[in-house]
This record gives structure tokens, sequence and C-alpha cells, in this order.
């Protein structure tokens, strides 16, 4: 079932924040993924968070990112109902804040999150702030998520060159004017692949940023940005200093590419002719003697593999971030 309640949304990072555990936010931009990460969500009895950046919404609408919202959103919704955990929707990185408003106005997402975090440190103010102002002018039951620092790598269309850790005094001056609902911190984590062995990991900064938050009153989730590389250890280490959202992306992009390419190499003589000289796709093969198979080339066979991928990382993925088992509305 879905929930689209920023509140009932905040409910589950306060269970994730109290016992020590982290929500998966799952980045998707088409059906087989989504499909994939609920199916696995209700295996691992698991709460579900998806993420929709604006690139993915402007692919789902063929180029107009409210389009996509609304027909991702009405896919996710009708999926959803199929099954009893509860399935949340996040707006990923939005940088443009009349966007934004259409998105509030729609009431379609659980959360947003606005990313000015390329801008200085006061633009990030208002402009997080902004967007919180928004969500209250509009009474929408919406959570807000802004970020401070910076993450290296490409997200989306967001480009780093280098990181820049986040400060945890200046985390606090900025909980305390923007009133944003989650924080995104940078740690040490890069966007895209990477491997967590390389990284210059900080988990004793995200503790620095969690005790000074603690300590002037604010008990705000963290949230992990660009965490593909990490090992089970080095999640469970952020986990438990108040990383409560654990954004993944990168993966499942990768486990979709790596699961078809594994199926049409394995069937690669029913797709693909033996010969070039038989390869008469204009005229679907009417003057050649060999034929493509159906029964490996209609993209429902893949996409069925495909799914099946994803529920299986979904699964893992929160039995590490401890989620598994947890699900509050089953």
């Amino acid at each position: 079932m879905t929930f689209h309640s920023g509140a009932e949304l905040a409910s589950v990072y306060d269970d994730a924040l109290t016992d020590g555990w982290g929500l998966i936010a799952s980045n998707v931009a088409e059906p087989n993924t989504l499909i994939g990460l609920i199916q696995g969500a209700a295996r691992a009895d698991s709460d579900l968070l998806v993420q929709l950046s604006n690139g993915a919404c402007e692919f789902a609408g063929d180029g107009d990112p409210i389009a996509g919202l609304q027909a991702m959103g009405a896919q996710i919704e009708a999926v959803a109902a199929q099954y009893d955990v509860g399935v949340f929707l996040n707006m990923d990185h939005q940088t443009d804040l009349a966007t934004i408003e259409r998105q509030v106005d729609l009431g379609t997402p659980s959360s947003i999150m606005i990313d000015a975090s390329h801008d200085s440190f006061e633009e990030n103010v208002e402009r997080s702030a902004a967007v919180v102002e928004m969500v209250a002018d509009a009474d929408a039951d919406i959570l807000v998520e802004a970020e401070l620092g910076r993450i290296k790598g490409v997200e989306d269309e967001i480009v780093a060159d280098e990181a820049f850790y986040t400060d945890p005094e200046q985390a606090v001056e900025f909980v305390d004017r923007t009133g944003c609902d989650l924080l995104a911190i940078s740690v040490g984590t890069q966007h895209g692949v990477a491997k967590g062995r390389d990284l210059e990991l900080r988990p004793d900064l995200a503790g620095e940023i969690r005790t000074a938050l603690r300590d002037h009153g604010f008990d705000t989730p963290l949230v992990l940005h660009g965490s593909s590389g990490l090992q089970p250890d080095q999640l469970q280490e952020l986990l438990d200093l108040g990383i409560c959202k654990v954004n993944k992306d990168t993966r499942y992009q990768y486990e979709y590419t790596r699961t078809a390419f594994d199926f049409y190499r394995d069937h690669d003589d029913a797709i693909v002719p033996p010969s070039a000289g038989d390869d008469d796709r204009d005229a679907f093969f009417n003057n050649t003697a060999w034929s493509p198979d159906k029964d490996y080339f209609d993209p429902r066979v893949t996409g069925r593999e495909i799914r099946e991928r994803i529920a299986d990382v979904y699964a893992d993925l929160a039995t590490v971030a401890g989620s598994a088992g947890r699900s509050k509305f089953t």
C-alpha cells in the first residue's frame, strides 16, 4: 500500500534514528526497476522509499518532468497497492524552485530534496528555506530534505569535481535557519561508480554532526548520498552515527544492464543471425532461412529477469541496512 504522507514517513525515520538502522532510498527511471524494488521490499518486509530525479521524470515524461512524475507516480501507487509494505516517494536532487512548486501543488511526493549545495552557504540557506516555506504555505504533508557540503561525482544532471565535507557547526546553523526535516551531509562518499576501499570516508564527522545537532536541540535525521560503493561494515558504522536514509542509484543501473547483457549473451543465437549476410532486418528475415526466436527477444522476458535481480539486490540491501522485518504497515 502507498503512504504519501510525510508524517508517516517521518515516523519511519524516527524509528530508524532510535534503533540505528537505515531506509534505503532507491532511484528509479522506468517500470522494471520499480516493480523489482517493490517485490524486494515485500519479500524483506521493509518499507520502501522510491526516488525520482528530475532527469528520471523528464525521461518518463518524454521531456516533460511533471508529466513524468504524474505517470510514474500513478504507477507507483497502482503497483504498491498490491503489497502490504509502505511505499513512499521522494523527489531527489531538485534544483528548480518552479518545478518544486508544481510538485508541491500535485501533492504526490512524500518528501522533496532541494539541492542547493553547489551554491554559497547563504544562497543554500535561502533556497532551502524557501522550499520549507513553500510546503508550509501549501499546508502540504511533505518532508523537505536539504544538503550541506558537496559530494564528488555525477548524479543525474549535477556534477562535482571535488568533495567538500560538511562542517558540524554550519550544519547546526543550516538546520536552524532553514527548518529542513532531513539533512544530507558529505562525509567522503561519492556519486557514481566508486569502491568503498578507495574513499576518504569520515564516519567520525557524521558522529560530530549528529552530536552538534542534538546538543542544540535538533534530532534531525541524516542522509547519505553516493553510497553504492560502501561495504556493509562501513555502512553500519554510519548508521550507528545518525544516518537513517541511504541513497542507491548506480547499483541498480548496473544490475539492470548487466542482467540484460548476460541474458542476451547467453541467448545470442536466438536474437542475432549466425552471419552478417543473414541479417535481413528490414524484411524481417523473409529472405533468409534463419529466424529470431520470440521466446528470447520479447522484452517482457528480460524484464522479468531484471525485476527478479533488482528484488534480490534490494532485499539484500534492506538486510544490511537493518530495515528488513521492520515495516510499520504490514
